[in-house]
């Protein structure tokens, strides 16, 4: 009987094992970069009190956008403290010592099992799982612990993790974050060690009554 106790509970052991194997989660990359802006990236621009010149301005190809009153101006590759004195000093011509606050936004694109599929804008300074977030989270069926990140058709990302930000995984405008199904061991452990724990019981109240 001993013996048979002792295969279940490795058994038992076994499908814990794989499962927590399933959810082992990658690191992020090495060189993740410092935060500046991209083509096809959104510069989010807040100055106070002039609602007319706030706004959403999408980083073209060349890296500029067009911005009220400054026209076309170059903003990718530009640390972000420096873009926003210069914008301060440009803005400063005609405005009163202008308050300005900008943050770079990514345009990713969030799929798979989530409630709202699609592209959200992202400041890289939250969590993957905020991006997530962003698309309504993650569906019953969805792992936050099992999420791609896919670049050009290539998979940058096997198992990326949730905790995360997408600075630190240099996740850029255009990469696709991907949630994936919750595994069938994962859907199913509940019922397993139900059933494990039922065989054990047959089996020690057949062996107590031979």
């Amino acid at each position: 009987m001993s013996r048979i106790r002792r295969a279940l509970a490795a058994a038992l052991g076994w499908a814990l094992l794989s499962g927590a194997a399933l959810h082992a989660q990658a690191a992020p990359p090495a060189g993740a970069d410092s935060l500046s802006l991209r083509p096809g990236d959104v510069l989010q621009i807040r100055i106070w009190n002039e609602a007319d010149l706030s706004g959403d301005f999408l980083v073209d190809e060349s890296g500029g956008v067009i911005l009220p009153q400054l026209g076309a101006r170059r903003v990718a590759g530009i640390p972000l403290e420096r873009l926003r004195n210069e914008l301060v000093a440009a803005y400063g011509v005609t405005l009163r010592n202008p308050s300005i606050s900008i943050t770079p936004l990514r345009r990713v694109i969030v799929l798979g099992e989530v409630t709202r599929p699609g592209i959200v804008a992202v400041d890289p300074t939250i969590t993957l799982a905020g991006a997530v977030g962003l698309a309504g989270g993650a569906t019953p069926t969805g792992d936050l612990r099992r999420i791609r990140v896919v670049r050009d058709g290539a998979v940058l990302l096997q198992r990326a993790n949730q905790g995360f930000t997408l600075r630190d995984m240099d996740i850029r405008s255009g990469d696709q974050i991907i949630v994936d199904r919750r595994s069938w061991l994962d859907r199913n452990s509940t019922f397993l060690v139900s059933a494990l724990l039922s065989v054990t019981s047959i089996v020690t109240t057949i062996l107590l009554r031979s």
